[in-house]
């Protein structure tokens, strides 16, 4: 720091220290303070807001918040007028302020306010002007607007590189949300929970708000709702598809970044977490003071009943109050050395993720946060598991990514979290942070290297087959290791960020200029092909090779060992108009388009979509529960998994270092390791599966004994319509046709 700079910021943190500063500043305290509630000396435990019968029969509320290094806390209670009341904590327990306060019923709305030493340098950031959210609130009401208001610092002070020094006193309670009082008396006694088992899955992950918010069949008030998602009609689709499973974009409360709300956008996917509790108030349609808690229990019900599990995106990584420049809304405020990582200048957040802070998972008090809110969402919210948002920054100890870490030995050892689905995207933004492969049984992970390699194997831009034959197998070569199965992969080929299916055969480039930010954000590397023509064309050849591209990922995706993954909206050809970080555009742009289905070239893609999920239900040597082992099981010399060349015989090592544009994959029915539930030999019919992709036709000769001595078409991805295909018989040792650009998958018959 120059000698100026450190002047400047002497004098900042003096005038801070003090808790005054200059009236043309515009920061000042309010006036009178607000009158005062007593209270009883309640419980430490649990942490969070809990109605309940106090002593002697009194109904009221017992409050708990951990806020280790304060100096005192007040409870601040909000009437339906928004009139403020205070009630300080006075008992102490274990580093937990509490008291019991009568009279307070579900409904009302609170925050606190917790005093303690402004001193920046040091990473202390307590600063009682400021009304925190609980971060153990079950509900939420309200919206973050992010006001100056709202920053525990002066936001607009002269000199910004000291900003993040100066204490800003005046009350953010006018414009921040509150928690609120929820009373939980459900015991989930008439649900009943689907429990399919990993290799049986099908996971479709999709947007509460924007799966809804055109769906024709929807009424217009449930629209973009949880009460939307669990409409018949919403459902109707998810059953027709056939997925087991919907993984849910961010539904933690969450806020929107001050950058967006500058621009007129919206943080529309919801990764920017403050409330690890409490269901985003926004989704709800009967009501955001505690109604949404119910609402969402119901949504979850009609779910399951359908045979469908629900799983939650998480984001335990970072919190919406960003760096020191960010706004105070909960743990900056209650105990921010002991909440988020700091750099050896405790001025400074370490930041693991790109979102400009990073949460202490090391912590006892912050581990116990995610287990008891992860917890939470399982037993008394129904959900049935979770995919962690940048899961190795959970997983790093104090500063590598640690596969013994505290976060990742709590997880296994509980008895709660350990019987649940567990999905971690395996990398984080730091040093040493791409960790596909790496986590520990009980974990299934994004499977990227799987994404990386359909995408160039369908734009024909893959050296050789070898990586594409790891993929389709099950992706030994990452998960073959301590007991892990081959669904320990979550194969996908498109997610929420990134192209839609539909752009990634129609653009190069990504057109995220919507966004405001000079098309500079989203990522360039994309492996997509656009058939021939940049963007949306009338030219009638290029719309047919991109509808045949999307079948030929489609099906790739559906008949590859491991768990799929599809995105919503991919199966109707959504498109997000070239643009592949959507994570801002809450309208038509990131929402389902329900007309696709108008559409006949759309509406065979949905078909099918859902008829290569029930041929994978229908059999389990396309879902299975163990790795191939490529070996001979019988005299005959029939192995579980084989591999063919255009020849039809068998691979040699130099065909899989050679170049190529097909590959053929036998899998065989009657070599499926393990049993069925009455310990019976699971059998199955064998498929051999032709995947080219070059752009001429290939000659192929189907192998004979002992693999097949005819083979029946079940799929063909050159055709339209599928109904031409089915019932096709093909001696052994026929030469066939495969088409340019196509999937075959042929049943060996009899």
């Amino acid at each position: 720091m120059s000698s100026a700079a450190e002047q400047e910021a002497v004098a900042a943190r003096r005038a801070a220290g003090n808790g005054r500063q200059a009236a043309a500043n515009g920061v000042r305290r309010t006036a009178a303070p607000p009158p005062t509630v007593p209270a009883w000396p309640g419980a430490p435990t649990p942490l969070g807001a809990r109605f309940r019968v106090g002593p002697d029969g009194v109904a009221g509320t017992n409050f708990a918040l951990w806020a280790g290094g304060a100096e005192g806390v007040e409870l601040c209670l909000f009437d339906e007028a928004g009139k403020e009341s205070r009630v300080r904590l006075g008992e102490l327990t274990h580093e937990i302020w509490h008291g019991f306060v009568p009279g307070v019923l579900p409904g009302r709305r609170y925050g606190y306010r917790v005093h303690g030493r402004w001193d920046p340098w040091t990473g202390s950031r307590w600063n009682p002007a400021k009304l925190l959210l609980d971060p153990y609130a079950r509900a939420v009401d309200g919206d973050f607007s992010l006001p100056p208001e709202v920053y525990g610092h002066v936001r607009d002070w002269p000199q910004q590189h000291v900003a993040d020094t100066v204490r800003d006193e005046r009350d953010s309670a006018p414009y921040v949300p509150k928690g609120v009082v929820v009373h939980d008396d459900d015991d989930w006694a008439d649900d009943r929970r689907p429990k399919t088992p990993w290799a049986d899955s099908v996971i479709y992950e999709l947007h509460v708000k924007g799966f809804t918010r055109l769906h024709p069949e929807i009424p217009e008030e449930l629209r973009g709702t949880y009460a939307g998602l669990a409409h018949p009609a919403a459902i109707e689709h998810l059953v027709r598809l056939g997925v087991t499973a919907v993984e849910l974009l961010p539904v933690h409360q969450f806020a929107h970044e001050d950058h967006l709300l500058r621009r007129g956008l919206r943080n529309y996917w919801g990764y920017n977490s403050v409330g690890y509790f409490a269901p985003h108030s926004g989704y709800a349609a009967s009501g955001t003071t505690g109604q949404q808690v119910g609402e969402f229990k119901r949504m979850v019900r009609a779910l399951h009943a359908a045979g469908i599990e629900v799983i939650l995106d998480v984001v335990y990584n970072h919190t919406a109050e960003a760096g020191e420049l960010g706004p105070t809304l909960s743990l900056k405020g209650i105990d921010n050395r002991g909440y988020y990582r700091l750099q050896d200048d405790p001025r400074r957040y370490a930041d693991y993720t790109g979102c400009g802070n990073t949460l202490h998972v090391v912590q006892p008090h912050v581990l116990r946060l995610i287990t008891d809110s992860l917890r939470y969402w399982v037993t008394e919210m129904g959900v049935d598991g979770f995919r962690f948002d940048l899961a190795a920054a959970l997983a790093r100890s104090m500063h590598d990514v640690d596969m013994l870490s505290p976060f990742l030995a709590v997880i296994a050892q509980d008895p709660v979290l350990r019987r649940v689905k567990l999905i971690a995207e395996p990398w984080d933004v730091g040093s040493g942070g791409y960790q596909v492969g790496a986590f520990p049984p009980l974990w299934t992970e994004w499977n990227d290297r799987y994404r990386g390699a359909v995408r160039d194997f369908w734009r024909h831009a893959l050296p050789d087959v070898r990586e594409m034959g790891y993929r389709l197998s099950g992706s030994s070569d990452l998960y073959a290791w301590g007991g892990r199965r081959p669904y320990a992969s979550v194969n996908f080929v498109t997610a929420h960020d990134g192209f839609t299916l539909r752009d990634l055969v129609t653009y190069e480039r990504k057109h995220n200029e919507a966004n405001g930010e000079g098309n500079r954000d989203g990522s360039d590397d994309n492996r997509a092909w656009n058939c021939g023509a940049e963007g949306e064309t009338d030219d009638e050849g290029v719309r047919a090779l991109r509808r045949r591209q999307l079948r030929n990922l489609l099906t790739t995706l559906l008949l590859s060992t491991g768990v799929p993954m599809l995105v919503a909206g991919d199966e109707l050809g959504r498109t997000q108009r070239g643009n592949n970080n959507a994570y801002c555009q809450d309208n038509e742009i990131g929402w389902v388009d329900w007309s696709l289905l108008e559409d006949p070239g759309w509406r065979a893609l949905f078909e099918l979509t859902s008829r290569l999920i029930k041929l994978r239900h229908r059999h389990p040597v396309l879902r299975r529960r163990a790795f191939f082992s490529g070996r001979a099981q019988t005299a005959d010399g029939l192995r579980d998994l084989a591999w063919f060349t255009s020849r039809g015989t068998e691979m040699t090592e130099q065909d899989w270092y050679a170049p190529a544009a097909s590959l053929a994959m036998y899998l065989s029915g009657r070599d499926i390791p393990g049993r069925d539930e009455r310990g019976r030999q699971i059998l199955d019919d064998s498929f051999l599966a032709v995947l080219h992709a070059g752009e001429t036709p290939v000659s192929f000769a189907l192998p004979g004994p002992p693999w097949a001595e005819r083979y029946e078409v079940v799929v063909d991805t050159s055709l339209e319509e599928q109904g031409e295909a089915p019932g096709v018989v093909h001696p052994a040792g026929t030469e066939i046709t495969v088409p340019a650009r196509a999937v075959l998958l042929l049943r060996v018959a009899g």
